[in-house]
């Protein structure tokens, strides 16, 4: 970990994150995206474009007409025209959502042993968070995991577990309210953080393991491997089934796909309806065995 000890705490405006999060040459993907009538537009530029004045002022022109504005977490390769993981050139954050309880939430993450301070904090809206950590040193699978890891810790939202996130770019409303809110970014430290910072149960499935050499840390992709669809899917099953609202599962599921789906909306539907389905024969299937209980406690009868 690397850390000035000078840092004085701060409120970010959008280029000054984009400046903090990024070097100036790096290519960052910008996702603008209008639920009104189902526009995204995806634009990679350098860090300092995206920084700069005119780009701001085209941000500012979208959010007003009704447009969210998302910034992908982690830079993007040279010549690369999506957000796709094989497209990201490095882990440089990870990064937590938090819908639920998300001020408690908050102050655990920051009385928290197992995790370092947050390096950003940003207000979604009233009473949401998204932290963000800077690291170094991590490959993509080390990531994934540390960040289902902290979703799964401080129930986080498990959408946000993809080193291809998008998320909030502070300065825009958020057009998801009925009133208007300007998301906030609140800098609390300039530290670069190791996966050895993140102090984490060693007998957890979503741990991380420190790996100690370069050749070592190529993995294979195990027997019962899901495809994203299917993780998509089972997310939406989980999502329903702890009662989040069906339009807001969609969204989240277009916003994590709006790179590598033709129709991202459409897409987030038929995952949903797919979940819904499934959900719907597995509570029909309860109610039948409960009205039809089989008789497990009489004695056998042999033939």
């Amino acid at each position: 970990m690397s850390i000035d000890t000078a840092f004085a705490p701060r409120d970010l405006a959008a280029s000054e994150y984009i400046r903090e999060l990024f070097a100036p040459a790096d290519n960052v993907a910008i996702l603008v995206r209008n639920r009104g009538n189902g526009r995204a537009i995806q634009r990679i530029a350098s860090a300092e474009t995206i920084a700069s004045p005119e780009f701001q002022q085209w941000l500012a022109h979208h959010n007003a007409a009704g447009a969210d504005v998302f910034v992908g977490m982690n830079p993007i390769k040279d010549g690369a025209h999506s957000r796709t993981k094989d497209n990201i050139q490095d882990i440089r954050h990870v990064y937590l959502d938090l819908d639920r309880n998300a001020d408690e939430t908050l102050q655990a993450i920051r009385n928290s042993p197992e995790v370092p301070a947050p390096n950003f904090v940003l207000n979604t809206s009233p009473g949401k968070h998204q932290v963000v950590w800077k690291v170094s040193g991590l490959n993509r699978n080390e990531a994934e995991s540390l960040l289902r890891y902290l979703a799964n810790q401080f129930d986080g939202d498990p959408a946000a577990t993809d080193s291809t996130r998008v998320l909030r770019l502070p300065g825009f409303a958020n057009r998801k309210l009925t009133e208007e809110f300007i998301v906030q970014a609140h800098q609390e430290t300039d530290a670069v953080y190791t996966l050895r910072d993140f102090t984490l149960r060693e007998d957890s499935p979503e741990t991380p393991r420190h790996l100690g050499h370069p050749e070592e840390r190529t993995r294979t992709i195990p027997s019962g491997h899901k495809s994203q669809s299917e993780q998509d899917w089972a997310y939406a099953k989980r999502a329903l089934a702890r009662g989040d609202d069906p339009e807001v599962v969609v969204l989240r599921i277009a916003d994590y796909r709006a790179a590598d789906k033709y129709d991202p909306t459409d897409y987030a539907h038929r995952t949903l309806t797919k979940a819904q389905a499934d959900l719907q024969r597995a509570a029909a299937f309860s109610l039948s065995s409960d009205s039809n209980p089989t008789h497990m406690n009489e004695p056998s009868r042999e033939p």
